[in-house]
């Protein structure tokens, strides 16, 4: 995704789809490098089915993490690449 300035609250609770439109949960948080401020991990919140079954990061609660960079676009929706979750 181009380093483009995204606020915050403005993909907060957002739904995640793949570029294939498979639904994958919604954002529940985002984490970063408090250093550089560089964008590590979206924390989904409520995972569907299909997203429990890949084999994706976990934070130490259990929660599923989808790297940032996977981010293709940013609309109604944030699009994944899902070739970057695998």
């Amino acid at each position: 995704m181009p380093s483009t300035k995204i606020p915050f609250n403005s993909i907060i609770g957002k739904m995640i789809i793949t570029k294939e439109g498979k639904r994958l949960g919604f954002i529940k948080d985002i984490t970063f490098e408090t250093a550089s401020g560089e964008l590590i991990h979206i924390i989904v919140k409520d995972p569907t089915a299909y997203t429990k079954n890949l084999n994706l990061e976990r934070t130490k609660f259990n929660e599923l993490l989808i790297p940032f960079s996977a981010i293709i676009a940013k609309g109604d929706y944030i699009i994944v690449s899902e070739e970057d979750l695998i």
